[in-house]
């Protein structure tokens, strides 16, 4: 068979005894964390629909990380994985001993980190490009501007101010697409860990701070960018630390046979293209089309906006505005999606999850009302002819909870529903609608006009 002209790597280095041992722990570790060997990636891989392929699905195979339970990774799960290398690094240590043959460790480390690298530039990539075209934090929605800023978690106060400047997210995006593209490349991979680890540690004390729900990915991802670090460290600690002779690891894996060089070209092409070309296309159309944390269904026509309830009656009692009671209303929203939102002094109970899943249907799309209390979210269904809402409560804390409401505009700006609540009660209101400008779409206006000054 025809071979490749290449020239030979240097001789294998010498490997000390306690290097041997930990190069064997972390190599099955970092291995049973980058590679997917649990069944239930396979599950979502197989339930894709292919045909009809979805940016939110590729963000959720690059998302992977090895869980023991069906939630996301917990920091146990990484205590069983340590456990599991352990006992085969002391298998591996064993059967070394017993062997004429000396391992090849420059080469296993040589593997272990291109899995590391790819895996670490598949996920940090996931995230840029939806940073890039911001999707992770998209501006406010009304009802969100219509909310108390006390009723905000900490989470949800960050995801909205980092909404409200878009240039900022997309340049975030921007930091991290780069650092991952440098992973794809033996020579720039250590600068793109570098890169990644200050990006992520931002991001993991972030996390902290304010509640983020992927505290324990972020780590994970740091973790992978320290153990591609590590190759390099000793050698730039010496140069640029203890201005001290540093000398370049020159081992370079060689393939000899042309099948296995091209091989390597043919699925490193089609690994950048399906995660980098691929994905920022699907990602960039989702952007203009689809945008994942808001429901694409289409609200009641012309109903957009802020509404002030100037009549409400339940059953035969007719209600006054109240701040304090828990079952007048006092204002509604239309989103120009199929959500209605209601504030009244009925508590909330929180829906804290906020771990990042892009999802494909509208009923499991919950950005709008996550970390947030002082209102109600509805998902609504349109009968045009009858001229009837049916109103699901999208808190997953709430399921199950209906109202039936008949609506009609016997104006441009009033809206009158009457029917059913969620107590089987018999509710009639009248909506007024209120002409309110807000300062950040003002501002935002101005400032793709040019107008905007600071």
């Amino acid at each position: 068979m025809s071979k490749i002209p290449t020239s030979q790597p240097s001789s294998p280095s010498t490997w000390k005894g306690y290097e041997k041992i930990a190069f064997r722990l972390f190599f099955i570790y970092f291995f049973l964390q980058a590679v997917p060997l649990d069944w239930k990636f396979y599950r979502e891989l197989f339930s894709i629909n292919w045909a009809h392929l979805h940016y939110g699905a590729i963000f959720n195979l690059a998302h992977y990380s090895p869980s023991w339970s069906s939630g996301p990774q917990d920091y146990s799960d990484w205590g069983i994985l340590f456990g599991i290398a352990i006992i085969g690094a002391a298998v591996w240590t064993y059967l070394d001993n017993r062997s004429y043959h000396a391992a090849n460790y420059d080469k296993g480390y040589y593997w272990i980190r291109v899995i590391t690298r790819y895996r670490l530039a598949i996920g940090i990539i996931a995230y840029g490009f939806l940073k890039l075209f911001p999707l992770q934090a998209p501006f406010p929605s009304l009802s969100n501007l219509n909310t108390d800023y006390g009723d905000f978690t900490r989470w949800k106060l960050f995801s909205l101010s980092l909404g409200v400047v878009p240039s900022y997210e997309s340049f975030l995006g921007l930091v991290e697409i780069i650092g991952g593209l440098l992973l794809f490349y033996r020579r720039s991979a250590s600068v793109g860990a570098f890169i990644i680890a200050i990006f992520l540690g931002n991001v993991f004390m972030s996390n902290l701070a304010y509640g983020g729900g992927d505290q324990v990915y972020s780590l994970y991802l740091i973790s992978l960018a320290l153990f591609i670090l590590s190759y390099d460290f000793q050698r730039l600690a010496n140069l640029l630390v203890f201005q001290q002779p540093a000398s370049p690891n020159r081992f370079k894996l060689v393939f000899t046979e042309k099948w296995q060089y091209r091989g390597r070209l043919v699925l490193k092409s089609l690994f950048i293209f399906f995660f980098v070309i691929f994905y920022g296309f699907k990602t960039r159309s989702g952007y203009s089309k689809d945008p994942y944390q808001f429901p694409t269904t289409k609200g009641l026509n012309g109903a957009s906006g802020l509404y002030n309830v100037s009549f409400f009656r339940i059953n035969k009692d007719t209600l006054a505005y109240s701040k304090t009671d828990s079952l007048r209303w006092q204002d509604v929203v239309f989103e120009k999606w199929a959500t209605l939102s209601i504030r009244s002094n009925r508590p909330v109970v929180l829906d804290s999850n906020n771990v990042e899943r892009p999802e494909l249907r509208d009923n499991e799309r919950t950005y709008e009302l996550e970390g947030s209390a002082g209102r109600h979210y509805y998902s609504y269904e349109t009968d045009t002819v009858n001229h009837v809402l049916t109103l699901h409560n999208k808190n997953p804390h709430y399921n199950g909870e209906e109202l039936i409401l008949h609506y009609e505009r016997p104006g441009g700006s009033r809206i009158v529903l009457w029917g059913i609540d969620q107590n089987k009660d018999s509710v009639s209101v009248v909506l007024d609608k209120i002409d309110k400008k807000y300062l950040l779409e003002e501002a935002a206006k101005k400032g793709r006009q040019g107008g905007l000054k600071l």
